[in-house]
């Protein structure tokens, strides 16, 4: 299975401990160059920036065409890093997007890209059996307590699949 993900997920991910799920689900998980810098440029993230580097099982692939993702930004108004995330999902014919900001989910959709955003793979997780239901719950107060911003919709949603 060929994944790729955008910069949010792998944030929440971390900023709960849960990064290690991506490799359980999925075993390796590309990023686009864009993320990689998103990730490791910022101040805000330096704690993450240094486990993406350790991290075995996210690999940078470039995208083969830089322009294609700089025609989706100026045409769409998404960010570079989910410019290349979608263009290098298409270029791979990756089975799965890893994205949780809505307007960069709707092009993707568009564009007949399967998504899957955080609260997608805690679910993913516990259908796997990765996490038992209070463990799940545990990782979403998790996400908010960190500032993490939960769709309500996906939410329910995932609360509704869990067995107490």
């Amino acid at each position: 299975m060929i994944v790729v993900s955008d910069t949010t997920p792998l944030i929440s991910l971390l900023k709960i401990n849960r990064i290690d799920l991506l490799e359980k689900l999925f075993g390796d998980v590309l990023i686009p160059q864009a993320v990689f810098d998103e990730l490791t440029v910022d101040e805000r993230f330096r704690l993450e920036a240094d486990q993406i580097r350790q991290t075995k099982f996210i690999a940078v692939k470039p995208v083969n065409n830089p322009e294609s993702a700089n025609i989706l930004k100026r045409a769409t108004g998404l960010d570079q890093s989910e410019s290349e995330a979608i263009v290098l999902t298409d270029e791979l014919k990756a089975d799965l997007l890893l994205m949780d900001e809505a307007k960069g989910r709707n092009v993707s959709a568009q564009m007949g890209i399967r998504i899957m955003g955080t609260i997608g793979i805690l679910m993913a997780a516990y259908e796997e059996q990765e996490l038992t239901s209070d463990e799940v719950r545990e990782c979403v107060d998790g996400l908010q307590r960190a500032g993490r911003h939960i769709g309500q919709r996906h939410y329910q949603m995932l609360l509704s699949r869990l067995k107490n």
